[in-house]
């Protein structure tokens, strides 16, 4: 008992409690934080490490401090008591990916530290004794959550060293066989993050103007009734791409390898590209390109693929990001802590810094991936493409009224501006180079806007609120299909499970579907 009570170990439990909502998604078994990774693993475990065994050691002295000074002792148990539940509980908040709201968050905090004062301001030698045996009990708690800490330390080691080669170099790419262009429809799948069918067109918001959606149902097939393959880009993009139905994924530790869990068999597989409709394409005489956001297209396609690039800029963890460096990620944590503090007991609070962080990052994929998408759709060599933008998905990065760049007071509505601005440049494009008319296009969300998700945020605007009726859930992904040289509107109106867009693209590859009668008389018998 006096091992599990001795200073070095008490301080290794609480090291574990306060930092599990920061290492825990570094080790989850799902390895989804390390599958995502576009950059080196040390970028993103060697700072959660280093706060490891800084934080160890801090309050290692500090126990061994408080242990010689009665008074001390009591004003540091008493901080333990009354904000170790909060910590705790945040922590947990951030393991579950729950959003706490920061009303919530300025009570609870308020009560505690005004219960603490008032414990402090009423102390009396009587309370001693008693206090002695809650510091017992929460010593001997530490002691056996230390257990856990260690299992944490070594988790972070071992993952690092398993992922350490993982983007060191990149995944050798399909060899085309030849450059010249094919006599077949060129096709383009644009998958907009997020995209709602109802707020493009079916209850778009007053204010709201998307002019190249308009144009683009006036000569296409749009899908009133989509049914989504899931409500998670992760999971959503591998169904699609592979055209079976898939409800969680994980990854090896490596990163490498992808495994899908299909909810009908109730079995899990692992990731072929082989089987998807990349393939499919390349069978079909067409050469390959994609430029995606947050899947990592270019290592789990690479052998079905003539060109890739891929992107994502999110935070991993905390204000950590694996495209910072070491140095960069072990000083991002403190200065988010010291920017959020001026804000953190204003009920109605400034600009959060992890949303501009956020947004800043959006920012940089959006604008990284035009420039690649540009490129792709410049190729009269790439024949089908798949562009995945990361739009109208929060957070807001655009304000459409001054036709700019923003990371504040921006909505899920501005996004969609910059998705319309984003479909006007992508038929500009085509039209330059004659292949619009002739080309299939196909333009969808990958899942609805998940307004349950946003509503907590505090980046959630009250635009945002107006648009969704108070953040009412239409699962709806909109869902247009334009055949080649397709020039009237049509709509299919009937349930399409999204699942489909695989046969659906196989159908124009192989030449079973040329018109949008074609397409309607197909979509008809979907289910």
């Amino acid at each position: 008992m006096k091992l599990l009570t001795h200073p070095v170990v008490t301080a290794l439990g609480l090291t574990y409690l306060c930092l599990i909502g920061l290492a825990g998604p570094l080790v989850s078994p799902s390895h989804t934080h390390i599958y995502h990774l576009s950059g080196p693993s040390s970028a993103i475990f060697v700072p959660v490490i280093v706060y490891f065994f800084l934080l160890w050691l801090l309050l290692t002295i500090l126990l061994v401090f408080v242990s010689r000074h009665r008074r001390i002792g009591v004003v540091f148990w008493s901080t333990i008591l009354f904000f170790g539940p909060w910590v705790v509980f945040r922590n947990y908040a951030k393991l579950t990916a729950r959003t706490v709201p920061h009303r919530v968050s300025v009570s609870i905090l308020t009560f505690l530290l005004a219960s603490f004062i008032i414990f402090l301001w009423s102390w009396r030698r009587s309370y001693y004794t008693w206090f002695k045996q809650v510091q017992g009990f929460l010593t001997v708690l530490f002691g056996f959550a230390s257990l856990t800490g260690v299992l944490l330390l070594g988790q972070l080691l071992w993952f690092n060293w398993q992922a350490s080669s993982l983007n060191y170099a990149p995944f050798p790419l399909h060899q085309r066989s030849s450059t010249a262009t094919i006599a077949k429809p060129r096709i383009v799948w644009i998958m907009m993050d997020e995209l709602s069918y109802k707020q493009v067109y079916e209850d778009r918001f007053p204010r709201l103007k998307l002019p190249a959606f308009d144009e683009l149902a006036s000569g296409s097939t749009i899908f009133t009734d989509v049914v989504p393959a899931g409500n998670f880009t992760d999971v959503v993009i591998p169904s699609l791409i592979v055209g079976s139905q898939a409800d969680r994924i994980r990854s090896s530790s490596d990163g490498r390898e992808l495994i899908l869990h299909n909810p009908v068999t109730g079995k899990s597989q692992v990731f072929d590209s082989h089987q998807t409709i990349f393939q499919d394409a390349l069978q079909g005489g067409y050469s390959t390109a994609v430029a995606g956001w947050f899947n990592p297209y270019c290592r789990i396609l690479n052998e079905v693929l003539d060109r890739c690039f891929w992107t994502t800029h999110g935070i991993v963890s905390g204000s950590i990001a694996d495209q910072q460096s070491i140095k960069e990620n072990i000083s991002a944590p403190l200065k988010r802590l010291i920017a959020s503090v001026p804000s953190l007991f204003h009920l109605h609070h400034g600009i959060n810094p992890r949303d501009v962080l956020e947004a800043q990052r959006h920012i940089i994929d959006f604008q990284m991936l035009s420039i690649r998408a540009d490129e792709i759709i410049a190729d009269p060599t790439a024949g089908f493409l798949f562009v995945h933008m990361p739009i109208p998905h929060p957070p807001g990065i655009y304000d459409r009224q001054h036709a700019v760049f923003t990371t504040s007071n921006s909505s899920y509505i501005d996004n969609l501006a910059l998705a319309d601005k984003f479909i006007a440049h992508v038929r500009s494009m085509l039209e330059r180079q004659g292949q619009w008319d002739s080309s299939a296009i196909v333009v969808m969300g990958d899942h609805s806007w998940r307004t349950a998700l946003w509503v907590p945020a505090d980046d959630w605007t009250a635009e945002d609120g107006a648009a969704s009726q108070g953040g009412q859930f239409d699962n709806r992904p909109a869902y247009i299909v334009k055949m080649p040289y397709q020039k009237t509107p049509a709509h299919v109106d009937s349930h399409f499970p999204a699942i489909r867009t695989r046969a659906l693209l196989d159908g124009i590859i192989d030449g079973r579907l040329k018109t949008a009668d074609d397409l309607a008389a197909w979509a008809a018998v979907q289910r």
